[in-house]
């Protein structure tokens, strides 16, 4: 009598924006090569599908910043859920599932995991020390292990009694192979003199909107005081027509693929809010931090956060060292007399680079990914 073969074991992953994208497929290509007979499936985008994921669903190229911006995307996200949540019920149930950032979503997946029985494993875990506490006690519900990434989220999970391990900041590792700055500029073909400031508008494209009409109108006001030399770095989630079209009637700006050059490059960066901070806070570059949502949704980050501040490299180091602008002061004066503070003053520019020296030490050491696959497979009991 002929056996019939094993079914593959699995492993399902969610992520929900271009950065958990990013992050999960560092960590994919990492399971693949421990567990290369496993299968990984979920949810996820291109660079996650590229690593080896089979994609039930795709949410990436949707995500929204803000609570109110986010109910247009409910019927997407609901058909998400139903996709994954059926499919850990099926047979056979993946062994764990990883859940990345975009917690709104992961914590519902989450409840649906604990119901099939399957373990939860959240790498880049919800940013409990600057919203709600009290989501401390459904992670220590619903979740079998949180890989940190910050190293003073560990007694926050410990004191609530939820397992956890620092395994370092994936962005270490996502960042290693960026040109010195002598590099990026000669990729551009920026002069030795000139002064470079990068524009970096975010990921998303309602955010797009929202933010660079303000940085072409302070390229433009900033222009007409000193000479600068303008580059856009583009995410791959925006479209690059509608970015020429929100700079027409500005001044001359370079757009270029590939965010981390650009910020080699530059003397001082334009930044939206999110993780684009924390990349060029590691590659040492000074930025001015931008943030602007709907008003419903920023009354409700007023009524949440606990932390005085928005950007990533102010919260992580517990002072202001970055500039934010946000809401109605994201406006091309803002910006335009912010840059021309910073340009204008070499002591403020080297305060944010030692500052960011400071940052990098506390994230670890590269090998994220690999730490953190290795944590996966603990929980789903396998030897690798």
């Amino acid at each position: 009598m002929t056996s019939r073969p094993e079914p593959a074991r699995g492993i399902m992953l969610a992520a929900g924006e271009a950065s958990g994208d990013l992050h999960g497929a560092a960590l994919c290509r990492e399971l693949k090569r421990l567990v290369p007979g496993w299968r990984l499936f979920g949810m996820g985008g291109v660079q996650m599908a590229e690593a080896g994921v089979q994609l039930l669903t795709d949410v990436t190229s949707h995500a929204v910043v803000g609570g109110s911006e986010a109910v247009s995307q409910v019927p997407r996200l609901l058909r998400a859920y139903r996709t994954l949540s059926a499919a850990l019920r099926m047979a056979p149930a993946p062994r764990v599932l990883v859940l990345i950032d975009f917690p709104e979503f992961n914590l519902w997946l989450a409840r649906a995991a604990r119901r099939a029985g399957v373990p939860v494993v959240y790498f880049i875990p919800p940013q409990l020390w600057a919203w709600r506490r009290r989501r401390l006690r459904t992670i220590a519900r619903l979740v079998t292990r949180v890989l940190a990434v910050f190293p003073f989220e560990v007694p926050l999970y410990r004191e609530e009694g939820v397992p956890v391990d620092f395994v370092g900041h994936p962005l270490l590792d996502t960042l290693v192979g960026t040109p010195t700055r002598v590099a990026a500029r000669a990729a551009l073909g920026v002069g030795d003199e000139e002064v470079v400031v990068g524009l970096l508008p975010g990921s998303r494209p309602r955010e797009v909107e929202r933010i660079l009409p303000a940085m072409r109108g302070a390229a433009r006001l900033v222009g007409e005081l000193r000479p600068v030399r303008w580059t856009l770095g583009l995410a791959p989630t925006i479209d690059t027509r509608r970015v020429g079209k929100l700079l027409a009637g500005g001044p001359p700006v370079t757009v270029e693929r590939g965010a981390h050059t650009v910020m080699a490059a530059a003397d001082l960066v334009l930044v939206a809010s999110g993780t684009a901070t924390l990349e060029a806070a590691l590659i040492g570059t000074p930025m001015i931090i931008c943030y602007q949502v709907s008003h419903v949704s920023f009354r409700l980050f007023l009524l949440l956060v606990r932390i005085p501040w928005i950007g990533l490299p102010n919260i992580a180091l517990g002072r202001a060292v970055v500039p934010e602008l946000y809401q109605k002061h994201v406006s091309a004066s803002r910006l335009g007399d912010e840059a021309l503070r910073l340009l204008g003053d070499p002591t403020a520019l080297a305060a944010q680079r030692s500052a960011f020296a400071e940052l990098r030490s506390l994230l670890g050491q590269p090998g994220a990914a690999r730490r953190a696959a290795h944590a996966v497979l603990e929980v789903a009991g396998a030897s690798a």
